[in-house]
């Protein structure tokens, strides 16, 4: 009989203590903010809290379970039969989708940890209408200046196009021009002459390769003349590239092995040079086949080297090519230029050969 007195006399203590306690006790414990857009940026909402203990509250400590949410909470005690609240402010940005977050609140009240928690959907940013007529031309507007019509076999042609568009309030005019001698392989044509705001037209070009003797890349411009002022400038000029190769494709057995075949080396020593003179050097060359060597084109991308080629070499004769580098503004040192040879050997038809030279 004494042992249940002293249990209930315990267990009314303990009542009685807990009665002193803070309580904490939550108008709502979750919240949905339904469909929200990412663009409007960050939403919050408010759990208010009382205080129903016969202590002051304690919040020590908020947590959210990831950093795109963030609470503020009622620092100071609130006293019994007061009020306080937890503030919890999410951020769309960059999290398109549905979420569900969760806060934990740490505290002095009888139970010692709550939660509260907050979901959603997140409607994702419309993407903004990229421009794509970025590049000026006068008061029209291109996506590029360069056209490249890639390789294109001999005896063929090939069309392509560039787009410009007016993104003024007023009209416009265009028209192409070019060098006269261009314009025997490169035709042109201007689709709206005459364009009108927010209107897109077209420069479009054909190149012939029937109409030119060039083999290899090709580069031709053209200059854009908006409401007819003629302006020679870079800002306005067009760079149509191709490729122009020989097609070997239709060579019959016996043809093939007639065909002529061009042996050469691949690296020269051309000596040495005086700054400021020119370096002449002959770069021989073979035919060991049996139809004759047809020289197509012999280039070099600096503009220092002067090449004289011969046209055309007979079977089992040497011919050569002739290269007068000018070095003049060149410092004393070692150089290499390298020279490409285009010509009608099917196997071998672009040769790359290396010319190593010193200016003293």
């Amino acid at each position: 009989m004494k042992k249940i007195f002293s249990t209930l006399c315990m267990a009314l203590v303990a009542v009685a203590m807990m009665g002193q306690n803070p309580v904490i006790t939550f108008e709502k414990t979750e919240h949905d903010f339904g469909k929200i857009h990412e663009e409007d940026g960050r939403v919050s909402v408010v759990f208010s809290f009382k205080n129903e203990g016969m202590a002051p509250l304690v919040l020590s400590n908020v947590r959210a379970s990831c950093g795109c949410t963030t609470p503020t909470w009622t620092k100071e005690p609130v006293e019994p039969g007061q009020t306080g609240s937890i503030t919890v402010t999410y951020n769309p940005n960059g999290r398109p989708g549905r979420f569900q977050k969760t806060v934990t609140i740490t505290s002095n009240a009888t139970e010692a940890t709550k939660r509260v928690y907050i979901k959603g959907e997140v409607i994702p940013k419309q993407a903004k209408p990229v421009n794509p007529y970025t590049v000026p031309v006068g008061d029209l507007s291109m996506k590029t200046k360069t056209l490249d019509l890639g390789t294109i076999n001999k005896g063929e042609a090939k069309i392509g196009e560039l787009e410009y568009s007016n993104l003024t309030d007023v009209e416009h005019t265009a028209r192409l021009r070019m060098n006269a001698q261009d314009e025997v392989f490169l035709g042109s044509q201007v689709t709206l002459p005459t364009i009108k705001s927010k209107e897109v037209g077209k420069f479009i070009f054909s190149l012939d390769t029937r109409a030119t003797r060039l083999y290899g890349p090709v580069e031709v411009y053209a200059y854009v003349t908006v409401d007819d002022k003629t302006v020679v400038e870079d800002a306005f000029k067009l760079t149509i590239k191709a490729n122009i190769v020989e097609d070997f494709s239709a060579l019959t057995t016996e043809e093939k092995q007639q065909a002529p075949i061009i042996e050469l080396l691949k690296e020269h020593n051309a000596g040495s040079i005086a700054a400021g003179k020119r370096l002449k050097y002959a770069l021989a060359i073979k035919n060991s086949g049996a139809n004759p060597l047809e020289i197509r084109r012999v280039y070099c991308t600096d503009n220092a080297v002067n090449i004289k080629p011969c046209k055309s070499v007979k079977s089992g004769k040497k011919g050569s090519i002739v290269l007068d580098i000018n070095t003049t503004g060149m410092e004393a040192g070692s150089y290499v230029r390298e020279i490409t040879i285009i010509s009608n050997d099917y196997k071998n038809s672009i040769q790359k050969v290396k010319i190593n030279f010193t200016v003293e």
